[in-house]
């Protein structure tokens, strides 16, 4: 059975990965990274800010992906925040699998759990801390003062910026 995967190249540490809710800042295809099960995040230590102990190329971490969100801007990372996602974990298993990244240029590849050499049945799961409110970087929609809101609120909001009945308003949601 195929473990499809994400695998990313990350400076960052088990620490700080854990307390962000998952893996930031990656430039990525959204909906192809949403359709994998598991992300691998392997060790960079060639970033002057790594912060890891891990071997260099080794992976260290492996996580279920509950879901794939804009992220907001990071100190490494200033570009617009819808250039960059987070992939969310639901649970996590520590791993150390010696030579897993290959070199690839893209720091973010699409593979399979077999493929990498990492065998599911033998990872031990651990839930995810419960998040506070200013250890992630959460959506830059959040960070801004932005609420969600339902497609009614939405469409009479719309509808009073426009001049025009809700019913006029149609929206369409792609991602």
């Amino acid at each position: 059975m195929s473990q499809e995967a994400i695998i990313v190249f990350t400076a960052r540490s088990v620490e700080r990965i854990l307390n962000e809710g998952g893996s930031a800042s990656w430039r990525l295809d959204r909906n192809h990274a949403r359709r994998c099960a598991y992300a691998v995040c392997t060790r960079n230590t060639l970033a002057d800010w790594t912060e890891g102990q891990e071997e260099h190329r080794s992976a260290f971490l492996v996580g279920k992906i509950s879901n794939v969100i804009p992220c907001a801007p990071t100190p490494e990372n200033h570009e617009a925040p819808n250039n960059r996602y987070l992939i969310q974990f639901s649970e996590f298993a520590r791993v150390n699998v010696l030579d897993t990244w290959k070199g690839d240029r893209n720091p973010v590849k699409y593979t399979t759990l077999e493929e990498l050499g990492i065998n599911f049945s033998k990872l031990k799961w651990e839930a995810m801390p419960k998040l506070n409110d200013n250890s992630a970087p959460i959506t830059h929609l959040k960070t801004s003062g932005i609420q969600p809101l339902t497609m009614a609120q939405a469409k009479q909001g719309l509808a009073l910026t426009f001049n025009v009945a809700p019913e006029a308003i149609e929206i369409t949601i792609r991602g």
